[in-house]
């Protein structure tokens, strides 16, 4: 009897563009060497954070790079998860660092309401989006491990779940922001206390980050049931990499993320 074919983990995925993961590593790299440079000059864990996002998306399109071409890692279970981790665990520092900025810039605000002490609760945050990780990360091995049907079906149950924890948060920070332009064009903040344009009209950039965030969650979350439509390059380019590197963009408004050493203490 013949041996059967092993899995192409690429063509599941339906990973065919080495220009287009190419073209994403090249452009984050600059990316990644000017947070590092604003990580040193103005130390806050916004800047931090997103060095570590920068970095993994690197690495995750090198990666998808590899499986365009290379036949014998695009039928390795173990690279083929070491990428899907990676990329999807990404997301994780890229949310984070929005939710950060907007509760950084937050702590200047002069009004001390229940909202604004709710905002600063950043632990539970965090949690959630640890929950949203753990929960994608066994999702994404039990349904590609080839266990029982009972065992892959739950794997993607778990994926979805993670799915939806990852939108809600990002719903959460689309309506931070909403409260932050309110606070700040009625109480003042730290649009009082730095010069630039990013301090002057931060609100309304972290609004644009946060919109492009939803936008990538909310396609992921549409297609969840069906990963074929999910995984073609035509749309997961656009809606799920180009989004990404958008919202990253936005991070480099000048006088946008104010340093650690300027947020009140009390408020860290």
């Amino acid at each position: 009897m013949a041996d059967s074919q092993p899995t192409n983990y690429a063509e599941y995925l339906e990973i065919h563009s080495l220009a287009g993961a190419v073209i994403f590593a090249i452009l984050y790299l600059p990316v990644l060497a000017f947070f590092v440079t604003k990580a040193f000059a103005r130390p806050t864990y916004v800047y931090i954070i997103l060095c570590l996002f920068a970095t993994i998306r690197v690495t995750a399109f090198i990666l998808r790079a590899i499986l365009t071409r290379v036949y014998a890692d695009q039928t390795n279970l173990s690279f083929f998860l070491a990428y899907e981790i990676i990329y999807n665990v990404g997301f994780f520092g890229l949310l984070y660092s929005t939710y950060t900025l907007g509760a950084d810039r937050d702590a200047f605000a002069r009004n001390d309401n229940i909202i604004s002490r709710i905002i600063q609760k950043r632990f539970l945050f965090r949690l959630c989006l640890m929950a949203a990780v753990a929960i994608g990360i066994t999702g994404a091995v039990q349904s590609s491990s080839g266990g029982s049907t009972s065992s892959v079906n739950t794997g993607i149950t778990l994926r979805k779940v993670g799915i939806y924890i990852f939108l809600v948060c990002a719903i959460l920070v689309l309506l931070q922001t909403i409260y932050l332009v309110w606070s700040e064009s009625t109480h003042g903040g730290y649009r009082d206390s730095a010069a630039g344009f990013g301090a002057s009209h931060g609100p309304f950039i972290l609004m644009a980050i946060a919109i492009l965030l939803i936008i990538r969650e909310a396609f992921f979350t549409a297609t969840s049931n069906n990963t074929t439509e999910q995984n073609k390059e035509g749309i997961w380019f656009p809606l799920a990499a180009l989004t990404e590197y958008l919202a990253v963009l936005c991070f480099a408004a000048p006088g946008l993320v104010p340093a650690r050493s300027e947020i009140p203490q009390e408020k860290v």
